[in-house]
């Protein structure tokens, strides 16, 4: 559907009625509004509400350090856009894209020229900066001076370093470069999550407390990185845009209940812009597993067990080229004996499973213009980048490029680290994930996983990298299974630390076998965050239920209204059951179910249940 646009009698009307309840903008649905004013001493300033309820109250916009007030409105715009789009890699594939829009031409008293773009949807609202055309060539700036003034009495889910453990405080209690998003839980009972989108060359945005101000904070431009020592709290945070340019967006998701913020999450791709005009049919999602022995043999072991556990890829892990020394180190060649990625290739087509090479970013950013022809001459599906650098605008850029230059040889991406998504797949197909979360690498707890869909997810994709045999697992194997649905990663990385040789029969595996790892559709059933969540999402006619709990066992009800009516499934019901003689413990049962089943689950301390509905076939 393309684009619509208000004609220029009706946008006047837009702008008087408007002008006359003080600069709003509403969304679509009328519950999301925004206010725009210019504060007596010239700075403009933003408040926004949903339902009525205060989320950010009036709080101030600018630039350090002289680009905060002393400002004129020039004119004001108004412009609306109604549509929908397909999202072939995505958790839903049919995308709304509806909002309200209000721009604000601004002047300094130093002459320069700014402008602020406002928009208003049903899912939330969203700013960001722009500079028009002017004299200056650039301009460049010491940091972004974008506040958050909470209301009383609100909470936040703060959590630091991109792979740390979530903590609910007090906004007041922030502590200085918290991660985005930001989970917002409101006194009023609505929730919200703070973040940006549509950043392509800019520092990346962390919070900080504003000094002076108790509960308010402010964009902190650069950040600490998780590749430097602890001790490093600030990295560059001036930036340079050019006239024409603009800032990425500043969002918040908006929900009633936790669960609306995961529904709605396709905010950030709706403020990103359209797929470059390339052609993505070969970027192929999937579930991978990784080769941290670096032989041939057990890479073909990876490809045999690829039937059993649906596997599409295997990744070849990190030192199959030796030293990551940035000048000894080549990429080009395997330097680890008994090796030899041309017969994995040849081995991985016969069985349709393909190879991924890790590939540390010294490497990457020594050797990129040359690898990635090579890969592609290789018959390499896709790269995985590791360590990279987060926070300049130096870093940013270099990773947009680097996402554009991989796609020209055909190359998807799975960036790791510190790097977390503001929804550039939309425009890159081929950045097919990226980490930027604690996920198995460092056996988080079951409450910090049940933290994961109202926080870190909001953003979007995360590689998890589910782990299922290790026996430092904090969680039962049913929650393993429930979290390949929780968590959405079009390259789901599965049996992290795990070997093929682990696998002992055990029937349960089949879930992970007919698992997609992309949506036509997404609903969360219930959950409380850090408590427990249970997931619904649908691919084609088949609906995967994932549901996870913390230390405390509970009950649950799992309402199948989703199913269309006059239409039979069979649920598949992976579940905790320890009279079940394996060493997983994992029971499973089917059953048939329909639009008014009601499923009454019992999730056991840290456990989980898996479910797939598939249609029954020949019944109506």
């Amino acid at each position: 559907m393309s684009p619509l646009h208000l004609s220029a009698v009706s946008l006047l009307c837009f702008s008087l009625s408007w002008a006359s309840s003080g600069t709003q903008l509403t969304s679509p649905d009328a519950h999301v509004r925004l206010k725009f004013h210019l504060q007596t001493d010239g700075s403009p300033s933003y408040r926004i509400s949903f339902f009525g309820k205060p989320i950010i109250l009036e709080s101030r916009l600018g630039f350090d350090p002289a680009l905060t007030n002393h400002f004129q409105v020039l004119r004001q715009s108004w412009a609306q856009h109604e549509g929908q789009w397909t999202n072939i890699l995505g958790e839903r594939s049919l995308v709304p894209d509806n909002y309200r829009e209000l721009t604000v031409e601004l002047k300094h008293e130093s002459g320069l020229l700014l402008r602020l773009a406002f928009r208003a949807y049903n899912e939330g609202a969203a700013l960001r900066y722009e500079f028009p055309a002017q004299a200056e060539k650039e301009f460049r700036f010491a940091g972004e001076q974008t506040e958050f003034r909470f209301p009383t009495n609100t909470f936040s889910w703060e959590e630091h370093g991109t792979e740390g453990e979530y903590r609910r405080v007090r906004t007041p209690e922030i502590q200085p470069w918290c991660e985005r998003p930001l989970t917002l839980e409101y006194a009023s009972g609505l929730f919200a999550s703070l973040t940006e989108a549509a950043n392509e060359h800019y520092p990346r945005m962390l919070l900080s407390p504003l000094s002076g101000a108790a509960g308010v904070l402010v964009t902190a431009l650069g950040g600490t990185s998780a590749n430097t020592a602890a001790s490093t709290q600030r990295r560059d945070p001036t930036a340079t845009l050019a006239p024409g340019e603009s800032t990425p967006w500043r969002v918040f998701v908006l929900g009633q209940k936790p669960g609306d913020l995961l529904e709605r999450d396709y905010l950030l791709l709706n403020l990103n812009p359209p797929a470059a005009p390339l052609d993505f049919s070969w970027v192929k999602p999937g579930k991978v597993m990784r080769d941290i022995t670096l032989t041939t043999t057990n890479s073909k072991a990876i490809i045999d067990f690829a039937q059993t556990a649906g596997l599409e890829y295997v990744l070849l892990d990190a030192g199959w080229y030796g030293t990551e020394d940035p000048a000894r180190g080549d990429a080009t060649t395997v330097r680890v004996p008994n090796l030899d990625i041309p017969e994995i290739i040849r081995y991985g087509c016969e069985e349709q499973v393909g190879l991924i090479l890790y590939v540390d970013r010294r490497q990457i950013k020594k050797q990129r213009d040359v690898l990635f022809p090579l890969y592609q001459k290789w018959g390499v599906k896709g790269v995985k980048l590791g360590f990279v650098d987060v926070g300049p605008q130096t870093e940013s850029a270099w990773m947009t490029e680097t996402i554009q230059k991989a796609a020209e040889h055909h190359l998807f991406l799975n960036i790791h680290d510190g790097y977390r998504p503001t929804g550039l797949s939309r425009n890159w197909p081929n950045l097919l994930t990226v980490e930027g979360i604690r996920g198995n690498e460092h056996m988080p707890t079951p409450e910090h996983n049940c933290a994961l869909p109202f926080t870190r997810y909001i953003a979007g994709r995360g590689d998890y990298t589910i782990c299922y045999y290790d026996h430092r697992l904090k969680t039962t194997h049913a929650h393993q299974l429930a979290m390949s649905v929780i968590s959405f990663s079009p390259l789901q990385t599965l049996f992290w630390y795990d070997k093929p040789s682990n696998y002992g029969g055990e029937p349960e595996i089949e879930f992970f076998r007919r698992l997609p790892t992309i949506w036509d559709e997404t609903k969360v059933i219930d959950g409380k965050i850090s408590q427990y969540a249970v997931v619904a999402r649908r691919n084609g006619e088949n609906w995967f239920i994932g549901a996870i709990n913390d230390g405390q066992e509970r009950h649950v009800k799992i309402p199948l209204d989703f199913l269309p009516k006059g239409k039979n499934y069979v649920a598949h019901i992976y579940s905790d059951d320890n009279t079940v003689h394996t060493r997983t413990k994992v029971g499973i049962e089917s059953r048939t179910a329909n639009c008014s089943t009601k499923l009454d689950v019992l999730l056991r301390a840290a456990g989980g249940q898996a479910i797939w509905l598939s249609p029954l076939t020949g019944t109506r």
